[in-house]
């Protein structure tokens, strides 16, 4: 078995999966934002915390290029938390209770900590005796 386990593509990352968790609660609490938000932040919001998987997607997909990994795990991580900071808008223009933006806050959070550690262990995830590509 290979240090990455079992992961033979992005989707079988606990980070990806948590990424999409957190995009679908976004969109779920999001559905109740008022109406003249609809193009603004309710958009920004679901758009940035969906983003946050696909950048981790196309990380995967560039593991044979180190720096290009790294650079797409840091645009997932600017991505949840450019989330974060519109969940907290979203709290203080009282569309969401505290507990609600600790939640989410903390969910981001913590997809944060996964990508950085993608980002330090980048080694690993980029040796090409771990690639499961036809190279």
């Amino acid at each position: 078995m290979s240090k990455l386990g079992h992961a033979e593509s992005f989707r079988d990352l606990v980070v990806y999966k948590n990424a999409r968790k957190l995009a679908k609660s976004v969109f779920e609490l999001t559905k109740s934002f008022p109406k003249e938000e609809m193009y603004s932040l309710t958009d920004q919001v679901r758009r940035s915390s969906r983003s946050i998987g696909g950048q981790i997607a196309e990380a995967w997909a560039k593991r044979r290029y180190k720096k290009h990994f790294i650079s797409k795990l840091t645009d997932a991580d600017g991505e949840q938390q450019e989330t974060q900071h519109w969940i907290e808008t979203a709290e203080d223009c009282g569309y969401l209770k505290p507990e609600q933006t600790q939640k989410l806050n903390n969910a981001a959070s913590e997809i944060g900590r996964m990508i950085n550690s993608m980002i330090n262990k980048a080694d690993i995830f980029c040796d090409k005796r771990f690639s499961v590509t036809d190279d």
